[in-house]
């Protein structure tokens, strides 16, 4: 296995690489018990755990993207994958991510590593001894990588990896807004506004906004400046991405860590994009010319896909966890 990318040849395109992925395995489904536990401000995780379960291997947790949670495509490859090299893993939805909405005012958000924190110390409490890794996607990875930054030598984790994470929220928002004719935008605002719905009820005194305000939003920095800032203690949308990108904390990242990021990220902008300089000595940075976003798919034989994630991140975790 290469550590570099190659896109197969007949999807070498940007947005082909960041659509076709999940498409490609209709009915798919992985095994998992669900278990929900209560954080320290008597709010909820809802955690999707593999099974069968490894309970003597070490355990990796999942970190899905913006909007994400278990049925994601990309999640349940990971997890698959995981399990076949001799990993056990658990998915973490963020907040009001499960189809349920969280009892809290506040949700989760592209900075927001509190909730990580604390599950992380959970299953130190709950598995002493037992290696702990992390893989985070999208919004995931950003919120992976900022926690690293964070707690520099104390994050608990053997290894990480983060894919195709907005390091630079701000720009990679411009990105968003206008890329593929704005398609990329629609779909996640549909997503989000969904979501907000269903938790709109729980929000009287603290969010001003009717269902018919919500739905009126057809920008994802409006949405940004509406609701996520203020309901997240943040002076507006760019106050919010300013504090809440990862870029600047990736020079003090302590942890074992693979960063995969494609230039060529229909979502993300160049800022975002890590360069070694960005980076501290503990981060193995892999930017390549292609991939898309959370797409990088190879191909063997003539037209077999082929998901270079799922084989290039649950080695490195291997050989981390070998060295460790």
């Amino acid at each position: 296995m290469s550590n570099h990318f190659t896109p197969a040849w007949w999807m070498p395109g940007r947005h082909l690489q960041t659509i076709l992925p999940r498409f490609f395995r209709p009915g798919f489904k992985v095994n998992v018990s669900r278990e929900i536990i209560t954080t320290e401000d008597d709010d909820f995780l809802d955690l999707a755990w593999a099974q069968p379960a490894q309970p003597d291997k070490p355990l990796v947790i999942i970190l899905h993207g913006l909007e994400g949670n278990i049925d994601s495509f990309y999640a349940k490859g990971m997890m698959l994958a995981l399990q076949a090299a001799g990993l056990d893993a658990v998915l973490m939805h963020f907040r009001n991510c499960s189809g349920e909405p969280n009892r809290q005012i506040r949700a989760y958000h592209s900075g927001e590593t509190k909730d990580l924190g604390f599950f992380i110390r959970t299953l130190q409490q709950r598995f002493p001894g037992r290696a702990l890794a992390a893989v985070g996607f999208s919004l995931g990875g950003n919120v992976l990588a900022k926690y690293l930054g964070e707690q520099r030598e104390h994050s608990g984790l053997k290894a990480a990896a983060v894919i195709s994470a907005p390091h630079d929220l701000s720009s990679s928002c411009k990105v968003i807004r206008k890329s593929l004719g704005k398609i990329y935008q629609h779909y996640l605002l549909g997503r989000m506004k969904k979501s907000m719905t269903r938790k709109l009820p729980h929000l009287k005194g603290a969010l001003d906004m009717s269902a018919e305000q919500l739905n009126s939003i057809n920008d994802l920095w409006q949405f940004d400046d509406m609701i996520t800032a203020p309901l997240h203690g943040f002076n507006g949308a760019e106050d919010y991405y300013q504090k809440s990108s990862a870029k600047p904390y990736l020079k003090h990242i302590a942890t074992p860590t693979l960063i995969i990021h494609a230039e060529d990220d229909p979502m993300l902008a160049t800022p975002a994009v890590p360069r070694p300089e960005d980076v501290s000595a503990a981060v193995d940075l892999r930017v390549s010319a292609k991939g898309g976003h959370v797409g990088f798919i190879s191909c063997s034989g003539w037209f077999k896909p082929e998901f270079w994630l799922e084989q290039t991140v649950p080695q490195y975790f291997l050989e981390q966890l070998e060295n460790a």
